[in-house]
């Protein structure tokens, strides 16, 4: 199955990043893998749309942030995670978009 063109994330990109984070705390480019991951490699999304969107989330108080080292590599990274008020925006898009698609599918039928 071809990737899912990033045109089709647009305005999602928000919501699969707090998705993410509700299962626990973690760095951008785990959140990036973990996407990979439970899409089977049908969506990608690259570092220039993530970090932008981790930032505005977090500018938005919806996530929060600190600098932890990593104990294999020695470096610094940034772990995210879920504020309340960002909890609250994920029940709020999540129900959005499972009405959206269910909208959609009186449209255009499933294979």
């Amino acid at each position: 199955m071809a990737q899912l063109k990033s045109d089709l994330l647009r305005g999602t990109l928000d919501m699969l990043v707090l998705q993410v984070l509700s299962t626990g705390p973690c760095h951008g480019y785990a959140i990036g893998q973990q996407l990979q991951e439970l899409t089977h490699g049908e969506l990608s999304i690259e570092q220039g749309s993530l970090y932008p969107a981790l930032y505005r989330l977090e500018k938005a108080s919806l996530l929060d942030s600190h600098w932890s080292r990593n104990p294999e590599s020695n470096r610094r990274t940034r772990i995210y995670s879920l504020t309340a008020a960002g909890r609250r925006r994920l029940s709020r898009d999540v129900n959005g978009w499972l009405a959206f698609v269910h909208t959609i599918s009186r449209v255009v039928p499933s294979k």
